[in-house]
């Protein structure tokens, strides 16, 4: 078994919260007492664990995060860009996941309440911000990762220019000739699926709006009831890299070539966008700079700055490649 600070405070004869005091090198205990408690510790072969000496000291050195789901197919470069900035900090990172509900979140709320960690950086779960809403009342630092366009007073937030994203996507399209686009959109409770498709739709009209999941198979099924219900189109706007390989795939499987008969656009950005056949022309979502802004903020609070009111905006960016 572990030698515990128990076992140190009952060998030294003093109380658990002197030997507390003696690792946190608080000046309350006389001399005498410190060394009596350090030569115990020596003699026990007492290892301290670095998490309970930071939260006697009112810090834990650790970053929360709270994400929907890990499965989300640009997760792991905004979670690259919190570690990152993380690990430069000396910080450690506690991940949640809200996939499995009010478990979950149960399960969230309790390392709150235990100080698990100093700051939170939340991607908004699926059942809302009611549980980060009151934390953050409790004093507890937060920053949002893509809110999702719900921008919230008190709230902090890093996003991305959506709109500007859909306008580039449209001029491309405007550009190539095209003049009937499909667009293939996520659920549209999201803020940013509501934002892309208005800057779209400002530059280049919708000859038809099919709204989906996140998903290959989105893609592939709107562009076969499209040309099922004899729809002409001869673009597609997609939400997703994903959503527009699943469409590259119907448009294909119909006879169809990209981009001479349908030309496709994409967004995100995903690694398999250079993969796609043809290469897929995507919107760029700096996902990456946006999980290192989001920690950079909170650990910047962390040392005493204040966080801002206004969302941090980081610019989308059209990568130009062979389907359009």
């Amino acid at each position: 078994m572990p030698v515990t600070i128990s076992d140190v405070a009952r060998a030294a004869g003093v109380s658990k919260s002197t030997v507390s005091r003696v690792l946190n090198t608080r000046g309350e205990v006389d001399a005498v007492t410190a060394t009596r408690v350090r030569e115990v510790m020596a003699g026990l072969e007492y290892v301290p664990r670095s998490g309970a000496v930071h939260l006697a000291r009112g810090s834990s050195q650790v970053l929360g995060m709270l994400i929907p789901s890990l499965t989300w197919p640009w997760m792991g470069e905004v979670l690259q860009g919190v570690a990152d900035e993380a690990e430069a900090a000396g910080y450690g990172l506690l991940l949640f996941t809200s996939a499995g509900g009010a478990r979950s979140m149960a399960h969230f709320t309790t390392q709150f309440s235990a100080r698990a960690f100093d700051g939170l950086l939340v991607i908004v779960p699926d059942g809302g911000l009611g549980a980060v809403t009151e934390m953050r009342r409790g004093g507890m630092p937060v920053v949002l990762i893509d809110d999702h366009g719900h921008h919230q007073p008190g709230l902090p937030s890093v996003a991305t220019t959506n709109r500007a994203g859909g306008e580039s996507a449209a001029a491309r399209l405007h550009a190539s000739g095209r003049r009937r686009p499909l667009v293939i959109t996520g659920p549209a409770r999201f803020g940013c699926v509501r934002e892309r498709l208005e800057g779209f739709a400002d530059t280049l009209p919708p000859a038809l709006v099919c709204e989906g999941e996140f998903t290959w198979e989105t893609g592939r099924t709107a562009v076969e009831h499209a040309l099922a219900q004899g729809r002409h189109f001869d673009a597609v706007f997609a939400h997703n890299d994903l959503i527009a390989a699943g469409a590259m795939s119907a448009i294909r499987a119909a006879g169809r070539t990209v981009p001479d008969d349908v030309a496709v656009v994409g967004f995100d950005d995903l690694p398999m966008a250079r993969h796609t056949e043809p290469p897929l022309t995507t919107v760029r979502q700096p996902m990456r700079a946006m999980g290192s802004t989001a920690a950079g903020l909170i650990l910047a609070r962390l040392r005493g700055a204040p966080l801002p009111d206004e969302p941090q905006v980081l610019p989308t960016e059209l990568v130009v490649r062979e389907s359009a």
